[in-house]
């Protein structure tokens, strides 16, 4: 599988973006981890690229000023996934083929699984309680 994360220049898009001095635990799209105490960040709308037509959405994610860490685009990001999850998949047109809520300890067997159906080429991987997008994963 290849994650998809968010880059902090995707925040320079969005003129309604907000500077956070300092917002500790939020999950942060671009190193795929949750912030520490004092790293700035920039909270601001994003539309992922998965969804298209009407199931294009906007919402508000984090992501540092400047990550200082590179994240594995390999493997499932386990500090982002310690909750449960929805995972939405998509077909080739960008429409929503089948949402689902995963438990902890699950992803990639449910992961693996969704990814045998041959019509579905993305996942969206978002908060259980906001509907927050967190990362897409893609066939690698």
């Amino acid at each position: 599988m290849r994650i998809h994360n968010v880059l902090p220049s995707a925040a320079l898009s969005d003129p309604g973006r907000e500077y956070r001095a300092s917002e500790p635990g939020v999950p942060l799209r671009c190193c795929l981890r949750k912030s520490l105490a004092g790293e700035p960040v920039w909270l601001f709308r994003h539309s992922p690229s998965v969804g298209k037509g009407p199931y294009s959405e906007v919402g508000p994610i984090f992501t540092h000023v400047d990550c200082p860490d590179t994240p594995s685009l390999d493997r499932l990001p386990v500090e982002l996934l310690n909750n449960p999850r929805i995972l939405r998949s998509y077909n080739a047109a960008g429409q929503i083929h089948d949402g689902e809520v995963v438990e902890p300890g699950s992803f990639d067997r449910t992961i693996a699984g969704l990814f045998n159906n041959p019509a579905i080429e993305a996942i969206q991987v978002r908060s259980l309680s906001h509907g927050c997008f967190f990362f897409a994963v893609t066939r690698s």
